[in-house]
């Protein structure tokens, strides 16, 4: 799931997966953090899930993907947009 709070000119764009789904460590990565799996890793939330939130340029559009244990790369299936390779969202 992707959340998404507008701030005065940016977006804080929240990634948001279950707890367990997948397994281990999960990091979301793209553009916005030069393909960085170590910039953005999901930490546990208070209500089950885990997150990471990231501030971004307002009106703009990025690729991303999330990394998870084992070089397991997905998408988000609620992103705004799917290439073939990577979800895309916009700000």
């Amino acid at each position: 799931m992707i959340e998404r709070k507008q701030l005065k000119d940016r977006t804080q764009v929240t990634f948001v997966l279950p707890a367990h789904d997948p397994e281990g460590a999960v990091s979301v990565v793209g553009d916005f953090n030069h393909w960085n799996p170590a910039a953005h890793p999901l930490q546990p939330q208070s209500d089950g899930t885990r997150a990471a939130s990231v501030s971004l340029p307002a009106h703009t559009s990025h690729s991303f993907r999330y990394l998870a244990a084992g070089d397991y790369w997905f998408n988000d299936p609620t992103a705004d947009h799917h290439d073939g390779t990577n979800s895309h969202i916009h700000t």
